[in-house]
Order: structure tokens, then sequence, then C-alpha cells
């Protein structure tokens, strides 16, 4: 059992082992009964280290004098705070061992490029429920033959308490993002000097996964995620859409998807929606299994669990909402003084890619929030073993909801100094969480050709 402070040795082991899967992996009752002890319900460590403060429960609602505007965003809790100190390349030895390689590899990279560390806040909360979800789904969760899919658990973090790195990787793609959600978000592939061309798009999402009326992964026709993206502008991409139905266990059934053309005014198949294709919308700098850090089918990669550590990482990442897009949008990187970095303890877990297999990045260093198991930054290497790209998540929560989900993320392409912004909201209608008209029969081909059509 792979308990949260096992040492790093052991660790090391367990995550190597642990991938000689079988159906069923829970934890004893006695490990479960932590969940909620010491334990976080979602099995982070309760307790603080150093400046990482202990969780106290996180913000489950918005402050008493302030009143919700659906069409505007909860105002940021800690507003007034100010940087504690500022890393940059000059005396980023001195907190070497507090930065991912991906912030390294960016201080190394652009003179301009900093962090503006402040004080830890473990704001991160979520709705009871999806705490009681998570303490049976520690009893009850496993994954299926191989780890390409989730068996027994439902609704809240499939593992808890996870034994390996893939039951990790699984807490990531399956974390609570709400039940029905509907957005609109901006893209922006960047170009060295700082041009870029504005895309904006709308999104449908079911998260199956989620739905409250089921008690059983099995009851949900092996799919976790029903999703829409339209492409809305500008008027040269303007009607592209893209219809998913993400697996739960990818080796019964892969991710299906579809695509609408206005050129062809035609719905087809797209299988290539998957792995290392180029991502929707990302100009070529991003692949589709990079969408949120990490998605889709885990099997090309062997997975082992590095450990935890505590990294100063994208948290509490409110202003990089706030600011304009001509602000936040600079040549080379976004602008550092939007972003908000904070220390807190991530689990680190390392994809290597199967010999028997293919794939653009032959390694992934990926650094989890311990409190949310969202993916703050990652580290992706080409098949030759040199740092590629480098990617951040805005950690931000939603604590209007309460969850904690990402803002913008960016990656960036080191080897040729561009990068790309995705589901920016800075200037758009803010995540409605409550998308109740949305329903299963809506996520089909003909849907998509429909609203096409409009």
């Amino acid at each position: 059992m792979l308990k949260m402070n096992t040492p790093l040795a052991t660790v090391l082991l367990l995550g190597t082992a642990g991938l000689n899967l079988h159906a069923h992996a829970a934890v004893p009752d006695t490990q479960a009964a932590r969940l909620g002890g010491d334990l976080t319900p979602l099995g982070a460590e309760k307790a603080g280290e150093g400046d990482v403060p202990a969780w106290s429960g996180g913000i489950t609602g918005l402050p008493a004098d302030t009143s919700f505007d659906p069409m505007r965003r909860p105002p940021d809790p800690f507003a007034d705070d100010k940087p504690l100190f500022t890393i940059d390349k000059s005396n980023m030895s001195g907190h070497a061992d507090r930065l991912t390689d991906a912030s390294k590899a960016l201080l190394e990279a652009y003179p301009s490029y900093k962090l503006n560390i402040y004080q830890s806040r473990r704001s991160c909360a979520y709705p009871e429920n999806v705490y009681e979800a998570a303490k049976r789904n520690a009893k009850v969760g496993g994954l299926t033959e191989g780890g390409n899919g989730v068996a027994g658990a439902i609704m809240g973090t499939p593992f808890p308490i996870p034994n390996n790195a893939l039951e990790i990787v699984w807490n990531h793609s399956l974390r609570y993002r709400a039940f029905k959600v509907a957005r609109q978000f901006a893209v922006a592939p960047v170009t060295r000097g700082g041009e870029y061309s504005l895309i904006r798009a709308e999104d449908q999402i079911i998260f199956n996964y989620s739905d409250p009326s089921k008690k059983r992964a099995e009851e949900l026709d092996n799919t976790s995620i029903f999703y829409i993206v339209h492409t809305v502008a500008p008027a040269r991409s303007a009607g592209n859409i893209t219809l998913v139905h993400e697996a739960i266990n990818a080796a019964k059934q892969p991710r299906q998807a579809w695509q609408y053309s206005p050129g062809t005014r035609r719905v087809r198949r797209a299988p290539n929606i998957a792995y290392d294709n180029p991502g929707t919308n990302s100009d070529g700098l991003s692949t589709a299994d990079a969408f949120d850090g990490f998605n889709g089918a885990p099997d090309r990669y062997d997975w082992t669990v590095k450990g935890k550590s505590v990294k100063y990482i994208p948290y509490n990442a409110f202003k990089s909402e706030e600011v304009a897009y001509e602000e936040f949008l600079q040549p080379l990187h976004a602008n550092p003084d939007a972003i908000r970095y904070e220390p807190h303890r991530v689990w680190t877990i390392e994809a290597n890619l199967r010999p028997d297999t293919r794939h653009v990045y032959g390694r992934r260093v990926i650094h989890l929030d311990e409190d949310s198991w969202q993916i703050a930054q990652t580290e992706l290497y080409d098949t030759r073993g040199v740092l590629w790209r480098a990617q951040e998540l805005m950690g931000i929560p939603r604590y209007q909801v309460p969850l904690c989900w990402s803002g913008a993320e960016l990656v960036y392409d080191l080897q040729a100094g561009r990068y790309l912004a995705v589901t920016m909201q800075n200037e758009e209608v803010p995540y409605n969480y409550q998308a109740d008209e949305l329903h299963p029969d809506l996520f089909t081909p003909a849907y998509i050709r429909q609203l096409g059509t409009r």
C-alpha cells in the first residue's frame, strides 16, 4: 500500500512494480478510514509541511458580503496578497529543489520569465457527495486488466489512496468537474514576436462519470465524458465541430470521435482525435492527448511514481483570468505578473513510451496537485530524450460550486520559441456549471450536423 508518508525509495519501488494490474486494487477498510482523518476526503495529507499549511476544508462558498452573478466570475479572495519573493534566472539555483524541470527550462530559456511566489493557501474544496463517493471508491474501485479503465468507482476520485501511477493518472482524468457544463473560451497560438490570431470556441460537456443518479461505473455504458467543441471565430475556422465520447475502459471500446466540416457539410468519424495527433486549434503546438495536461488512454506508456514533494506551481491564479488578452499574451511567454505561484505538495509521475508503440513524446513527467488531482505542470520530451515542451495549467478554485479546475493552459514549445494558450476565460462569459439542458441524446453525429448548419 502506497501511504502518503511512504519513504521516497519505497514510493519509487512501488511505482515501478505496480503495473502488473488486475481488476481489483481497493484498499483495506483501515486505510479507507484515514479519509477525512489524517487525510483529506480526496486523499491528500491534511497536515501542513513548512510553508505549506494544513488543509482546513478549503473555500466552500462565496464570501458573506458577496452576491453571485452568473455573468461574472466570483472575486479573487486573495486579491490583497503580495508576492513574498520572485524567482528569475539569476537566483533560480537557490530554489532548485522546489522548481519543476518545466519551470527551470523556462527560466533558462527566457530572461524575462519569472515566478512570483505567494503565500500557500489550500483553497480547494468539493461537495460533500463527492467526498462520500471517494471514500466508497477507496473500498470498491479498481483498474481493469492492463490499467486502461476503471471499475466499481464513480463520482469522486476513483483512487484516493493510490497503489500505483496509473491510478494517479485516472484520478486526474476522472476528477470531479461538476456534472453538466457549458463554456466559451479562447485559444491563441503565439509567435516568438508575440503575434497571435485569437480563436474562440464553445463547448458542452457532460461528465457522465459524475452523474449523481448512478451508483457504479458499470452503469455508464463505458462513457466517462460526452464532449462537443464548436469553433465560432474567426470566420475562416468557424463551424468546425468535434464530438467525443470518452471511454471509461479504452481496452473494451476506445474513444469515439466525429468531426463536422462546414466545407463539406458532412460528419465523419475522427479516430485521429487521440494520442499524438495535433490538438484542435493548436497550430501544431500540442497533441490531442495533452489537452487538460493529459487525457485519453494511457496504454502507450509505462507509468511510474517518482514521489511527492513541495513545488512551486500555479495556484489560486485568479489574476490570470482578470487581465485582458493583450496584457496576458506576451512574446515568448504569458505575462508572469499575471500568474500566482505557491508552494504545494505535488505527486510526480513519469510515463515512458513502450517499445512496441509510437508517440512524438518519448517521455512525459507530470506534476499533480495533491488536493485536487489536477495536473499543474508537465515536461514533454521528444524521442531523443530532449525536453521539447513545457506545460502549465492555471489552478483556480471555483468556490461557488465548489470545485477546483484549471483556467488557461499554456504549452511552451522550447525548441520553436512559441507557445499555445488554451481555454482562456479572460474576456469570455463565465462557465455555466449547471447546464441542465444538456442530455446525452444531444451528443450524436446528427446533432453536430444540425448545429453546424444553423
